[in-house]
């Protein structure tokens, strides 16, 4: 068989084993409950890996490693943000927000804040269900942009080819078997992501000749990218450590993290979660970052256009680094690497998304009376076609920005949900005061400002040059957080929320 035949039957294989998953998933599936939170029976395993896939995405496979070439050690700014973020959201709002939501019976976010704010004009559960759709759309879209990246950079297919035929398979499986089928998968993908992310910046190591050899190599090529600080602390390197470390941020109430919290068995599990979801972003991540150095000292040399080598951002090196260091049927495993980190976010996106137009719009808001039994084939039929809608804007984004990375398309979408759910999910367990006017505040302020910053004050004189390196995620999360308190604390209703409510939050953190 020729190499491109050897890589092509690996994804094959692959892809069949998802759909297999997918067909099995889909004989538990009886109703609405199943289909977007597995009836709550997920253990730790299920839970952590889900939730470590779901969060990482291509930007991980690609975009990260492709940081690492670019600006080196720096990029492990990124790492300890994640680190933090990931451990915070598991020893910190697991419990809590695990409690809450099965007191409430919450099978969905906006289920959740509803309940929590005893919002009766369903007010919250509408502007929740919008931004979901929003911006899952645009982070689904750039998922299945990275898909067609890692067909054409891994097997020279067209594009748009290959972002279509990834497309397709995702969206056999969800439809099938739902939130379980995602959960499920998500183990297969989370541990292959792992083990591809340890075990490559190992080889590269061999590859290169050593340590001492890649560190001298690396200096040569740039001293900079030795440099915590990107050679020498300035308000832009500042501002860029600070931005990285703020996207970990994100796991503290993105909905696609916390929904696994609903959907796990029981708060038991949380403990050896947690020793699992940390240890699987330090060394994926950090793994990340040390393959794009050594990508970067393998395949250019002093004074080379970096870009013309690794592509726009680095996010070829990891493809590159592996043909260039391993026989062709481990490069069709990472193939199969790429294409999980990939799909693991795209399932879970998805699934969200459906649950927000089926249940948190149409049956809460539209057809109060409708039962759970009869939402599932709704449910299949707005993934299928929020899928589309998503699959129409990568195909645009393709054509009209060709420029464009995948680091920054998918932490676009990523900032959007982040700051518009992060902060309200953050005061919902610890400030009894927080109103349910202060959370349609801090939704629409954190869902306004990301594109705010990064299409309007990133683009001004002087202001826009001195902030673009902190990204649009800090400002917005921070404005998002004020919005919030000032919204609830001229609430004429705080006195009786904070009555209402205070008794249940302090025996959630018990």
């Amino acid at each position: 068989m020729t190499d491109d035949t050897i890589k092509l039957v690996i994804v094959f294989l692959y892809m069949a084993g998802l759909l297999l998953l997918g067909w099995f998933a889909s004989k538990q599936v009886k109703d609405a409950r199943d289909y977007f939170a597995a009836n709550k029976t997920l253990g730790f395993w299920a839970t952590a890996f889900s939730a470590r896939a779901t969060g990482e995405s291509a930007w991980l496979l690609l975009g990260l490693t492709g940081l690492g070439a670019a600006v080196g050690i720096h990029g492990m700014w990124i790492v300890l943000g994640e680190t933090l973020g990931v451990f915070l959201a598991w020893t910190w709002m697991a419990k809590p927000f695990k409690r809450l939501t099965d007191r409430y019976d919450s099978i969905t976010v906006p289920d959740y804040l509803e309940s929590r704010f005893r919002d009766t004009r369903q007010r919250i559960r509408k502007v929740a269900a919008v931004v979901l759709v929003v911006f899952v759309t645009i982070y689904v879209s750039a998922q299945i942009d990275a898909t067609g990246t890692a067909f054409e950079s891994f097997l020279g297919w067209n594009y748009y080819a290959g972002a279509l035929t990834g497309f397709a398979v995702v969206l056999v499986y969800i439809t099938t078997g739902g939130f379980l089928a995602v959960a499920w998968s998500d183990v297969v993908q989370g541990a292959l992501m792992f083990l591809g992310l340890v075990i490559l910046p190992i080889a590269g190591v061999f590859a290169a000749g050593g340590i001492e050899q890649v560190t001298t190599g690396l200096h040569a090529l740039d001293p900079k990218l030795l440099s915590l600080s990107h050679g020498g602390w300035t308000l832009a390197t500042v501002m860029s450590a600070v931005g990285g470390a703020m996207i970990g941020a994100g796991f503290l109430g993105s909905p696609q993290i916390v929904v696994r919290f609903i959907a796990m068995r029981s708060e038991s599990e949380i403990g050896r979660g947690t020793l699992v979801a940390v240890i699987w972003t330090i060394l994926a991540d950090s793994g990340a970052v040390l393959s794009g150095m050594l990508g970067r000292y393998l395949l250019t040399t002093p004074g080379q256009d970096v870009t013309a080598v690794l592509g726009n951002g680095g996010q070829d090196v990891l493809p590159l680094m592996v043909a260039h260091i391993f026989p062709i049927i481990i490069v069709g495993i990472y193939v199969a690497i790429v294409l999980s980190a990939i799909m693991s976010t795209v399932d879970s996106l998805l699934v969200m998304a459906a649950s927000a137009v089926v249940r948190d719009w149409y049956q809460q808001v539209k057809n109060p009376e409708m039962p759970d039994a009869e939402l599932t084939s709704m449910a299949r039929n707005v993934t299928v076609g929020l899928a589309v809608f998503a699959l129409a804007i990568s195909m645009a984004m393709a054509a009209l920005v060709p420029g464009r990375t995948v680091f920054w398309f998918v932490i676009f979408g990523w900032s959007g949900l982040a700051a518009t759910f992060c902060p309200t999910i953050i005061l919902s367990i610890i400030w009894p005061g927080f109103t349910a006017r202060g959370v349609i505040a801090a939704m629409l302020t954190g869902f306004s400002c990301v594109p705010l910053f990064k299409f309007v004050v990133f683009k001004l004189p002087v202001i826009g040059a001195t902030m673009e390196p902190l990204s649009e995620l800090p400002p917005a999360f921070v404005l998002s957080f004020v919005a919030a308190w000032l919204a609830s604390v001229t609430d004429p209703t705080q006195a009786e929320v904070r009555a209402a409510v205070s008794d249940e939050l302090a025996s959630a953190k018990k």
